[in-house]
């Protein structure tokens, strides 16, 4: 069967699946797998070998989307979906937590929590905008007695409390309600507004039939919202966009920009995390100001083989602008793909990926990204490795760090790249690539990489890995973070997930830089041009016993050029 034609198949038969489950649940959107006999089981035994040392994370308890990150007088605030009662989704309220770095976190008293008729059944998702006579305001999806998704605002009790710790909500809510024509179970998730023209733009996300939309709605007074004749952007057979995010990015530098700015000198990034998938996809476009539309540049494609912010668990992702060092950052939930029962038994499920800086790639294609600056002061002890061959078949240890919890920058040096394998042109799902030819299948250039959380003998270990490939024209990268050797233990998800890397290899070299943090690993290849992040359950390559090692696969020779490992001290984290 031609690819095109499975691809239509599945997208069917997921859609379907979708149908069948809004249908058992009463026409709403079931987007999060329930466990009604746990959502509020307290959780009192926490498995700490797999607990991260420096990633965010409640004390306890389940964790998803961030909902509303934002930098006010001096602090940064985040508030997250959150779970106070248990480890699973469920009796879901606005946790809120702040920070001077965003890597030292003091937990605060929920800002939200259902208590009005406009969200008696939930408090979900939504975004924060700071207002040019500085007070913030954040907006978000209430579920009414009916379960229709509506959105509404809250603002600080107390805009002289530096930690904005309590938050109103006022009586005219909601402020946008689904008007007729739009899916009331599916309508959700407000965006940061943006200024132009006399008006404040926001956008909700929805869908009509298995159209993806981004409904656009202007007001002058962030009270009073219209729903604009069209949607910003849309696109067929996307399913439900959650989550949506609309943002300029220059056209040179790593500088972010306040979401209000145009010109010549920008282009737009259009973000939806698709319901269907459960990964985050984005546009790089024009914003069309004058008509209030949104067109991806040729290069970019909506749905399913769209760009990714990153090609493993992240998803439900939000950024802002740091108006303090003049940055955008971008905050992902690495999502429990698989909750059990044993999720519940260990007290605490999701955490949120480390902050990421995110600009414009030189080539203006796609973005790029990278670890906040201010997760370097974490850094301790260090150990360096340069100039080391490795040969086919070998992997070399790095020691002296604590291997479970550490930040590891390496550069690998091609020596030749003539023998690199033909790429087939069908190999177009790079997830699909990994499984078929992943870091136990011997290449020419490549796989070579780090064999991250391992064990002493290997019986368990995550390779991060890059294997080249060739064409008449040019060299094809892929990077794979293949969990299938992560765990000993029966039932877990463990997926290969892999994306490619758009890099130009004049000069033979690709970097890697691996975050790990004993269940999760967020890689960045090629500086930040794709990044995955994988989260794993290791039963031995856990605490001291993990190892990490450099290693090829290839028949071809890879020189380590330089590799730096830190190990990594833990924040305050949420005392």
């Amino acid at each position: 069967m031609e690819v095109t034609k499975l691809l239509s198949l599945c997208i069917l038969i997921t859609f379907l699946c979708v149908d069948i489950v809004n249908l058992n649940n009463g026409g709403v959107d079931a987007s999060h797998k329930v466990f009604p006999q746990f959502q509020s089981l307290n959780a009192v035994s926490v498995q700490q070998i797999h607990r991260t040392g420096y990633h965010f994370q409640p004390p306890k308890n389940w964790i998803n989307d961030p909902n509303a990150p934002m930098y006010y007088n001096g602090i940064y605030h985040f508030f997250y979906q959150y779970n106070p009662k248990g480890a699973v989704w469920g009796n879901i309220v606005w946790a809120h937590s702040v920070s001077k770095d965003m890597i030292n976190w003091e937990a605060l008293e929920p800002a939200l929590y259902p208590s009005q008729h406009f969200d008696i059944n939930g408090c979900w998702s939504g975004s924060a905008t700071v207002l040019p006579s500085n007070k913030p305001i954040i907006l978000y999806t209430g579920l009414d007695p009916k379960d229709r998704q509506i959105q509404n605002y809250a603002v600080p009790a107390n805009l002289s409390d530096p930690y904005l710790r309590k938050w109103i909500k006022p009586g005219n809510n909601p402020v946008v309600d689904p008007e007729q024509g739009v899916n009331a179970s599916a309508f959700r998730d407000p965006t940061t507004a943006w200024w132009l023209n006399g008006h404040w733009r926001m956008l909700v996300g929805s869908k009509r039939n298995h159209r993806g939309m981004a409904y656009l709605y202007r007001s002058r007074d962030f009270i009073y919202w219209t729903k604009a004749k069209h949607p910003l952007h849309s696109a067929p057979h996307t399913g439900m966009w959650e989550c949506p995010d609309f943002y300029p990015v220059l056209l040179s530098g790593k500088k972010g920009l306040d979401p209000s700015v145009l010109g010549k000198h920008v282009k737009h990034v259009l973000k939806v995390s698709l319901d269907v998938t459960r990964y985050d996809y984005y546009t790089v476009g024009t914003y069309l100001s004058d008509k209030d539309r949104y067109v991806p540049d040729i290069t970019s494609v909506d749905g399913w083989a769209g760009l990714r912010y990153d090609y493993g668990n992240f998803y439900a992702s939000k950024t802002f602008f740091d108006p303090a060092k003049k940055r955008r950052i971008l905050w992902g939930w690495v999502n429990e793909s698989d909750t059990t029962e044993d999720d519940v038994k260990k007290g605490w499920a999701g955490l949120q990926a480390i902050p990421r800086i995110v600009w414009l790639d030189p080539n203006q294609r796609q973005l790029m990204q990278w670890p906040i600056e201010e997760l370097e002061t974490l850094r301790g002890k260090n150990v360096k490795m340069s100039h080391q061959q490795l040969k086919k078949g070998e992997h070399i240890e790095v020691k002296g760090i604590t291997a479970a919890q550490a930040d590891v920058d390496v550069t690998f040096h091609i020596p030749n790249l003539d023998k690199a394998e033909p790429f087939d042109h069908s190999w177009t799902d790079a997830q699909e690539l990994c499984v078929k030819k992943g870091s136990k299948v011997k290449g020419e250039v490549g796989p070579f990489g780090l064999l991250t959380l391992a064990s002493k003998n290997l019986e368990e270990y995550t390779p991060v890995s890059f294997r080249v490939f060739q064409t008449s024209k040019k060299h094809v990268v892929l990077l794979c973070s293949d969990a299938r050797s992560s765990s000993l233990k029966d039932g877990l998800y463990k997926p290969s997930f892999a994306g490619f890397v758009d890099v130009d290899l004049a000069d033979k070299k690709l970097s890697l830089r691996s975050l790990i943090d004993h269940s999760v690993v967020e890689s960045f290849g090629a500086g930040g041009k794709t990044c995955i992040t994988s989260r794993v359950y290791p039963t031995l390559a856990v605490l001291d016993n993990a190892h990490l090692y450099a290693f090829n696969h290839g028949t071809e020779p890879i020189n380590v050029e330089n590799l730096n490992a830190w190990s990594m001290k833990k924040p305050r984290m949420n005392t």
